[in-house]
């Protein structure tokens, strides 16, 4: 009766995985690149040895590259998990926040060049 519980257990606990979880090794690398993208873009700022352009490009690079480490190396999503599922969910959501905060923004700016005077001149013929 044990043993027949032991992998009832078991078949609750699996979903069609096949992939593993990561190992020790994907989650000390995974570690050792998340502080490297972290302490690049600080030590940059800190020691301001490029522009204000290209220290923020540079910054923007490293914080995409960052995401992409933290979600192959601690979310585990990539093509092989879930039979792709869990990527294809991902990027649906990603491609949806995009979206709404795109139009988010777009509709204040709009909302803003509409309603606001344009000028000084603007704002006291209105009086």
């Amino acid at each position: 009766m044990a043993s027949s519980n032991g992998n009832r257990d078991a078949e609750l606990h699996s979903h069609g995985d096949t992939h593993g979880h990561g190992s020790y090794r994907d989650y000390i690398v995974g570690f050792l690149l998340s502080v490297a993208l972290t302490s690049v873009p600080f030590w940059l700022v800190m020691a301001g040895t490029l522009s204000t352009g290209a220290t923020l490009a540079t910054i923007s690079v490293l914080a995409v590259i960052q995401i992409i480490v933290h979600v192959r190396f601690f979310l585990h999503v990539d093509t092989r998990s879930e039979g792709g599922w869990t990527l294809i969910s991902f990027i649906f959501t990603a491609i949806i926040v995009v979206i709404t905060i795109g139009g988010s923004v777009w509709a204040m700016y709009q909302m803003n060049s509409n309603m606001m005077p344009t000028s000084v001149e603007n704002m006291t013929e209105m009086n």
